[in-house]
């Protein structure tokens, strides 16, 4: 019955995705380009046509193909309007050695409906023309042609993804049948977030790249959740003959985790609809939607899974001989566990030092906008983008559109003259085009003629402003441009440096406010699970040196381009996809809390049942620290398809949540959060009275000690038989004397909580 659920889940998951969504809505460049394509029907062009001949563009059998090319891309459906040198006229459009020329095309709709009617125009345009080549680039080529290759590599994730994770997972368990058990529970999970898609993409539209990261992150956020029950089932068997009580004890446990996890990472990424990018937005919805399936599949199929499956569950471990000595994962655990815990002051300071050197390369972190750059080098629109460059002295995706609303041409044309020479003074600007004529350095160099017919409307016109300097110098041209008083009050600037400055203050706007949302939320999440005031804390701390670990070697490898050779030879930009940061920033937090959750269970079973907070720290290291590696190592081989993507938007997005993943689940897990717990002693499972009573009409364990009790010092570093276990309102009757524990294949150990 599952696995029909999944096969109709995914068949009827698929639908037509966004291309678009990078752009904040709403801004003053986003508007300005609308007014722009209603009142001038002049905006940025979706689609540039290179078109390269043998000989001369302008001789008289080029100039016939060239218009005849124009005239049948302007009568394609969807495209509203096509522009080439042969038509207008205009030299700016005919490359530097007179052999290519340009066309613009300007496609109707919006950019998702710009990306489809490219994916047939482009195509039947570039065909095979004799006398010339014709390549396409353009905003509208790039979406389309990164929505196709995005669904290619969506097919690789689903052939690689499962297969690894399964070999992962068997090296974990020993068994064919658990290993395989965790793979199916992921797979239920992506297949109902894809169904779940398929109705959301009614509404609202879905990123293109939703899928692929969904597929990856969904898949090993439930395979870590079916990990860590498998695990505790297996390890309750052992020591209880009843298979139904064991996974009752299972649910009861890691379940309780599962659903706390859960809750944190729809909180985490629901922030994310705080910021006006579709592109956040759609993935918010698709990441709520698999974490919801993740725990719905963890906490109500595989239970059945676990009562059907029973003991062969606990077959022999295939790879026994590989785990003994020094390659015993358990035992290397509990040597960093006891050199963390025995000098916890350096271990903690060793720890931050180092992700606080992996941190440094953030400093001088840029932020910029999707464009050609993120697809492979030799992909037509990337490949045609640089030679538009290198053939033309023209920077078509770097032009401000400066929109006068009120200043007629006809009428204001002294205004409109003496407006378009001061903006061409500034430093930053090498030409100004306007109805008025051609302006460079502060003069007019051309006066006006045809060309000038489309920069004027009735009661108003724009200039096209050209930059004079290099990417880096967008930011500060738009920013003086806007500054510049103009003539009728008002002016508003366009184009894609205006649209990249818009998106950033944006989300730069709408930063703070998620933040303190998720900090506030883990924080009370936290201590509804623990109980406690200092734990959530200081997991909130950890979390964001955790974090900024994994943003500065995203802007050492990425933006200042090293170990290109590794991860594949993608275009160094200088900069990073502003969105990116914000969407690793609510899932690695997530994550991180993800598995200090089990971690920190772990330490509160061992330190109720024998009262020794350092035992149990140690125990508890020991006990998760293979299971926590191995669902890290999970959720790492889930990414690879992201991180191997030719497309550099998701290797981006890949390597960061798996170094991330990585570097939290064994610096932070094994070394600086044992320290820290052993630093901070007892002092960690304290509560002000008003807040255990608060837990305590919640229907929570109430077991912490008020406030009434002062935190006691540390208990001795390892247990007596004698140690009394802190007392719990909940704690019906005396615990009887500790079994043996019994270490499973994946490194955890038996242990019974009281109140079971």
């Amino acid at each position: 019955m599952t696995g029909l659920l999944c096969v109709l889940a995914a068949a009827g998951g698929m639908g037509s995705f966004s291309s678009g969504g990078y752009i904040a809505s709403g801004t003053e460049a986003v508007r300005a380009e609308a007014e722009l394509a209603r009142r001038f029907d002049a905006p940025v062009p979706d689609v540039v046509l290179l078109v390269r001949f043998p000989g001369p563009a302008t001789g008289q059998g080029a100039a016939a193909l060239g218009r005849a090319l124009t005239h049948d891309a302007a009568s394609r459906p969807g495209v509203r309007e096509a522009l080439s040198y042969w038509t207008t006229g205009q030299e700016r459009l005919l490359s530097g050695d007179h052999r290519s020329a340009l066309i613009t095309l300007d496609l109707r709709g919006d950019e998702n409906q710009a990306a489809r009617t490219a994916a047939t125009l482009v195509p039947y345009l570039t065909r095979h023309r004799p006398g010339a080549e014709v390549s396409a680039t353009g905003t509208a080529w790039v979406m389309a042609q990164a929505t196709r290759l995005s669904r290619t590599e969506l097919v690789r994730a689903e052939l690689l993804g499962a297969p690894l994770t399964a070999l992962v997972l068997l090296f974990a368990f020993g068994s064919v049948a658990a290993a395989l058990l965790p793979v199916l529970i992921g797979a239920l999970a992506v297949a109902g977030t894809f169904a779940v898609l398929r109705v959301v993409l009614l509404f609202m539209p879905v990123s293109v790249f939703a899928a692929n990261v969904t597929t990856a992150l969904g898949f090993g956020l439930a395979v870590d959740y079916a990990l860590f029950v498998v695990t505790r089932y297996r390890e309750e068997r052992r020591t209880h003959a009843d298979a139904t009580e064991c996974v009752v004890l299972a649910l009861r446990t890691v379940g309780r985790c599962v659903r706390y996890s859960a809750a944190t990472v729809v909180l985490c990424l629901s922030t994310l609809l705080l910021f006006p990018v579709g592109f956040l937005r759609s993935l918010t919805v698709a990441g709520v939607s698999v974490v919801v399936c993740a725990a719905l599949a963890t906490v109500l199929v595989l239970p059945a899974l676990l009562a059907l499956l029973g003991d062969r569950l606990l077959g022999d471990d295939l790879f026994a001989r590989l785990r003994r000595g020094p390659t015993d994962g358990a035992a290397l655990w509990s040597r960093i566990a006891r050199a963390a815990t025995a000098r916890p002051l350096t271990a903690a300071l060793g720890a931050v030092v180092l992700l606080a050197a992996l941190a440094l390369p953030f400093a001088h972190v840029r932020f910029g906008a999707t464009d050609e750059r993120v697809l492979p080098a030799a992909t037509e629109s990337h490949a045609t983008a640089r030679r538009v460059e290198a053939e033309f002295d023209l920077p078509w995706n770097r032009t401000l559109a400066v929109l006068l609303p009120h200043v007629d041409a006809l009428e204001q044309a002294d205004r409109l003259d003496a407006y378009a020479t001061r903006v061409s003074a500034l430093g930053d600007v090498r030409e100004v085009v306007t109805g008025t004529g051609t302006y460079r350095e502060g003069r007019q160099v051309e006066p006006a003629g045809p060309g000038s017919l489309p920069f004027v409307a009735e009661g108003a016109s724009w200039l096209a402003v050209l930059p004079a300097r290099g990417p880096a110098h967008d930011r500060a041209l738009v920013e003086r441009v806007r500054a510049l008083p103009a003539p009728g009050g008002e002016v508003r600037v366009a184009g894609r440096p205006a649209r990249v400055l818009d998106t950033q203050d944006a989300v730069l706007g709408a930063l703070p406010l998620a933040g303190v949302l998720i900090v506030a939320g883990v924080l009370l999440l936290l201590f509804l699970f623990t109980g406690s005031v200092l734990i959530p804390l200081k997991t909130v701390l950890t979390g964001v040196v955790s974090l900024g670990a994994s943003f500065g070697a995203m802007v050492w490898v990425f933006q200042d381009g090293h170990l290109r050779g590794l991860l594949g030879h993608f275009t160094v930009t200088g900069e990073l996809e502003t969105s990116v940061p914000v969407l690793m920033f609510a899932v690695t937090f997530a994550l991180s809390v993800d598995y200090e959750l089990f971690l920190v269970s772990r330490i509160e079973e061992g330190y109720r049942r024998h009262g020794d907070h350092r035992a149990a720290v140690l125990g508890a290291v020991t006990s998760t620290g293979r299971v926590i590696t191995a669902a890290a190592a999970v959720v790492a081989v889930a990414l690879l398809p992201l991180a191997g993507s030719g497309i550099t938007l998701l290797k981006l997005m890949g390597c960061g949540l798996a170094l991330a993943v990585l570097v939290d689940a064994t610096v932070v897990r094994g070394i600086l959060v044992p320290a820290l717990m052993v630093l901070t002693g007892t002092a960690n499972w304290w509560a002000p009275r008003v807040l255990v009573r608060l837990r305590g009409r919640l229907g929570l364990d109430t077991w912490h000690r008020a406030a009434a009790s002062a935190p006691s010092a540390p208990a001795p570093s390892s247990p007596t038989p004698s140690a009394p276990a802190p007392s719990s309102p909940h704690a019906s009757a005396p615990e009887k004397p500790e079994k043996p524990e019994k270490a499973d294949t994946v490194g955890q150990t038996h242990s019974v909580p009281p109140n079971r």
